[in-house]
């Protein structure tokens, strides 16, 4: 059940109004009423989109036992799509057109024979198709977590969110923003009363008035998310790799397994390394000098002696195949179990909110010159810290 077991990977979304009292039947009944292969939502090339039950591609049945679990109401997105068979197709036209055209004097199919034999043969394998045997049904898990009033979708992709917050829109009559690098730090901004992000200027993209080529100028400022996965790397370059939260937690942070480049330019290309710990690595730290920032990198996060594996996307600020701890020994039954795994995604998010708002106190604040001249200084060197 998506989030319930094996490692985790979200996008996250706000969902727009008050968060419900509390997860029902009426909301049970809005997921039935757009449930996937009955009622759905069809877009013009033809792939439909609706609500599955969890337990698997073909579930459509939904109950609070199964789906609301800790306060949180869990499904999933179900996408169908008709994929016909070229091969298939190929073969109907080849042989729709020689019938057609066996009696030609001339040996060859004439063009309207050949128009035809391909409107047949896509007739013939539409026809096929309708009892479902091209059909392939792909599920994304989402949780709804109603003490924070978010969605996590099961995907750092963000190909679907469009087909997704429609459907949403459609069955709970409520919106959908997508919290990305930029939004949250307008949100956080707001919380923590700092200056407000700016939407197009970065500080580690000079001579091109500060604009990065993957982040659209007039929008959210979500090229503070390279930064900040600049700066966690800075830190655990320098040997900070323990930072102090607002909360009066803390958390122990190193860059591990991946780390994605990429030019803000748009000149010199990207590339992506894997180590154990690659931003050790030399031409990571040459590609970082010469101006590429990380768009994606992978950490290994502590906090409150919980041990969280993930891969972290800059932009979209996802959190990719996030492994979460073992659940403690005494928790043995299996709603217990549920109830336990649903705490562990919120103290993720939790973790990642709190590391990303103590980068925006200093990112968003009169700090932030001195913390970049310090950067600018790592960067400049040419060596690094001993390992």
């Amino acid at each position: 059940m998506g989030f319930f077991n094996g490692r985790v990977t979200f996008l996250r979304f706000a969902v727009g109004g008050d968060a419900p009292p509390m997860f029902g039947d009426e909301h049970l009944d809005q997921l039935r009423d757009h449930v996937a292969g009955r009622q759905t939502l069809e877009t013009a090339d033809g792939i439909e989109a609706g609500w599955s039950g969890g337990t698997s591609v073909l579930d459509t049945a939904f109950d609070l036992a199964k789906n609301v679990i800790n306060d949180a109401l869990h499904f999933e997105f179900r996408v169908d799509t008709d994929r016909l068979p070229g091969d298939l197709l190929k073969a109907y036209y080849e042989a729709d057109l020689a019938a057609l055209s066996k009696d030609n004097k001339s040996g060859f199919a004439s063009a309207k024979q050949k128009r035809e034999a391909k409107a047949s043969a896509h007739d013939r394998l539409k026809a096929e198709a309708k009892d479902g045997r091209f059909r392939r049904r792909k599920c994304t898990p989402v949780l709804w977590d109603r003490a924070a009033n978010e969605v996590l979708f099961g995907a750092t992709s963000t190909a679907q969110v469009d087909q997704f917050t429609d459907l949403f829109k459609r069955t709970f009559d409520r919106p959908l923003e997508l919290l990305t690098a930029g939004r949250q730090a307008e949100r956080t901004a707001t919380t923590l009363k700092l200056a407000a992000p700016e939407d197009d200027v970065s500080s580690f993209v000079p001579g091109s008035g500060g604009e990065v080529a993957w982040v659209t100028g007039g929008g959210a400022a979500d090229f503070l998310g390279n930064e900040y996965l600049l700066w966690l790397w800075f830190l655990s370059d320098l040997g900070t790799d323990t930072v102090a939260l607002s909360d009066g937690s803390e958390a122990t942070l190193m860059p591990a397994r991946t780390l994605s480049l990429d030019c803000p330019r748009g000149v010199t290309g990207s590339g992506t390394l894997a180590s154990e710990g690659p931003t050790r690595l030399p031409e990571a730290r040459r590609a970082v000098q010469a101006g590429k920032l990380p768009r994606k990198m992978g950490l290994t996060l502590v906090r409150h002696g919980e041990q969280y594996d993930l891969t972290l996307h800059a932009e979209t600020l996802a959190v990719g195949s996030a492994k979460l701890p073992p659940l403690p020994d005494e928790v043995t039954e299996a709603r217990a179990k549920l109830d336990e795994r649903a705490s562990q995604v919120r103290e993720l998010v939790e973790t990642v909110d709190l590391l990303y708002a103590q980068f925006l106190a200093v990112r968003l604040s009169p700090k932030w010159a001195g913390e970049l001249a310090r950067i600018q200084g790592w960067l400049a060197r040419g060596e690094q810290r001993a390992a």
